[in-house]
């Protein structure tokens, strides 16, 4: 894992006045050239580790630096302790490495701020799956999660459902075997995802975690591109994949009440979308709006929870179905 194997560098740094690039890859067992990108790193963070050239060359540290976390604010310091997501650390199988990291950390910091955990704690917690969801742990996902921290290329065979993951060009469904570089992963509404590019050059896509039927971490390594930025890439990806779902229009008349509900009962992006693009209220206040939707019998789920403050107008066959509707509730609830 990167981030342990950059702290033991600092450490080992630490221990001794000089270190070659040879000593630190024996020690931290990577390659040469990840050293050079991790010393790279290190420095980019602040860390001053100077590169001495030549054939009694190598890596220290400038002016006696010691990793301290006293300059900590009490902020910070509370901050820090939210960053781990208690569940996912468990599913990815980072429990234990997370709980004793704290552990390290707590006692390192100023003694007026080793309370910073358990105030934290108290006040924020994240639980990310869905309601009336019962989360299930991809089985491979730790395999997965130990290629992405250690940047390692994976072998993996891949499910396709009927709905293909975001990304993947290829066909209908079935099994496909991959070759993958997986950069990050990502835990959207309780359901793991994989951001990988496909080997040698390939493109980024995106693959559910719980779809892999084996993966196979191989001891290679890949060179990361420096310009991926993991949340910009699924930020982009998952608008792209709301877009594809809605593949249909109705034409929808609201309310004030109507139109102040809409985002709530239809996909959020698509009723901004239909508001901004909507015309000035008519004489009694409402608003006409075209919609996107996934099709007209998810519309006719949808806009039903909007009950009196919508009227379909298009298609047809839609607003027949409300007149029907209509008519039953009124045999229902009539005189």
């Amino acid at each position: 894992m990167r981030a342990a194997r950059l702290i033991k560098m600092v450490l080992l740094l630490q221990s001794r006045p000089s270190m070659t690039a040879a000593e630190l890859a024996r020690e931290l067992e990577v390659s040469e050239r990840t050293v050079t990108r991790d010393a790279q790193a290190l420095s980019e963070a602040g860390v001053p580790v100077y590169a001495e050239r030549g054939r009694a060359g190598g890596y220290r540290l400038i002016g006696g630096y010691r990793t301290r976390l006293t300059g900590l604010a009490r902020g910070e310091a509370e901050a820090l302790f939210l960053s781990g997501v208690p569940g996912a650390l468990r599913e990815m199988g980072l429990e234990d490495a997370a709980s004793a990291a704290r552990l390290k950390v707590s006692a390192a910091l100023l003694p007026s701020l080793r309370d910073a955990s358990r105030t934290a704690a108290q006040r924020f917690h994240l639980d990310a799956p869905n309601w009336f969801h019962e989360p299930e742990t991809p089985e491979l996902l730790p395999v997965v999660a130990d290629a992405v921290w250690d940047d390692r290329r994976i072998t993996a065979r891949y499910r396709r459902g009927r709905a293909r993951p975001q990304g993947d060009a290829d066909g209908a469904a079935g099994e496909v075997g991959r070759e993958l570089e997986p950069y990050g992963l990502v835990l959207k509404a309780g359901v793991w995802y994989l951001c990988a590019r496909v080997a040698d050059g390939g493109s980024f896509r995106v693959y559910r975690i719980d779809r892999f039927t084996a993966v196979e971490a191989g001891e290679e390594r890949f060179a990361r591109d420096e310009e991926f930025d993991l949340p910009a890439f699924w930020a982009e990806r998952a608008e792209q994949f709301a877009r594809s779902l809605l593949r249909a229009q109705v034409v929808v008349r609201l309310s004030p009440e109507g139109v102040r509900r809409l985002p709530y009962a239809v996909d959020a992006l698509s009723a901004r979308e239909a508001l901004r693009a909507s015309g000035a209220p008519d004489a009694d206040g409402w608003v006409t709006v075209t919609l996107r939707v996934e099709s007209e019998e998810v519309a006719h789920t949808q806009l039903a929870g909007l009950g009196p403050e919508a009227e379909v107008l298009a298609p047809e066959g839609l607003r027949e179905r409300f007149a029907r509707d209509a008519r039953r509730l009124a045999a229902l609830y009539g005189e």
